[in-house]
């Protein structure tokens, strides 16, 4: 789907995509010939999780923290978006009958308990917090705190660069020297920039790499086919 389709079926503005282009927080799947934006099912997934937290209204910046984050959990995330929804549905109900009993009645029996957010909002606080407890989120909170835009770009086109070093190693075995000093160079940027990058960590973002979707393909793109699958054996040798 070209940008202008992917605006129309789930209307976010044209505008707004690009900015997540821009900020690296929804890649296309790939470019056409003529250099235009195309994204794929795995990008429309993407951007519903995206929504989901600009719901929750987390700023841009944290999103992208959650996201890359090894210990994000897509299916909590769609629980949550559902959980809103539904409440959301049982207050947009609440108000029809209220609107239709003050049509039958008047206003003398109206009720301004229909209107009351206060459940929403708790769910949304609720759901804010167990999304900023994790130890990783705090620490990427607090060493991205001051940074602003130009800064983070620098930093994620520093660590694809680290990634893409991945290509050039690719046809060689993934336990050789140089693909571990690879691999510890990622990881010590990953903790110096982001949040402690324990094994544990390590490996999740190495099946992350490797996973299909816009992480492959960015990394593919970067070192060259092959580069994501090579760096998460890589990652799992070391």
């Amino acid at each position: 789907m070209t940008v202008h389709e992917v605006s129309e079926k789930t209307g976010v503005s044209i505008r707004a995509l690009r900015h997540y282009d821009a900020i690296g927080l929804l890649k296309p799947a790939a470019l056409s010939e003529a250099g235009y934006r195309l994204y794929d099912m795995g990008s429309l997934e993407r951007l519903q999780l995206i929504l989901l937290f600009r719901e929750l209204q987390f700023p841009l910046k944290d999103i992208a923290g959650i996201l890359a984050s090894p210990s994000f959990d897509r299916n909590k995330a769609l629980d949550q978006q559902i959980g809103l929804l539904k409440l959301r549905r049982e207050h947009l109900d609440n108000l029809i009958l209220l609107a239709q009993g003050i049509r039958a009645f008047g206003v003398n029996h109206m009720s301004f308990e229909p209107f009351d957010m206060t459940r929403i909002d708790q769910y949304m606080a609720e759901a804010r917090e167990s999304w900023g407890q994790t130890p990783a989120y705090k620490e990427y909170r607090q060493k991205s705190k001051g940074r602003d835009r130009a800064e983070e770009l620098e930093l994620g086109q520093g660590l694809m660069d680290i990634l893409a070093g991945f290509g050039a190693l690719k046809d060689g075995p993934a336990d050789a020297p140089a693909a571990r000093a690879q691999v510890e160079k990622l990881r010590d940027y990953i903790t110096e920039h982001y949040y402690t990058c324990t094994p544990e960590m390590l490996r999740s973002l190495g099946a992350l790499y490797a996973g299909g979707g816009s992480f492959t393909e960015n990394i593919d793109g970067a070192g060259g086919p092959g580069t994501a699958e090579f760096a998460a054996r890589a990652i799992e040798a070391f």
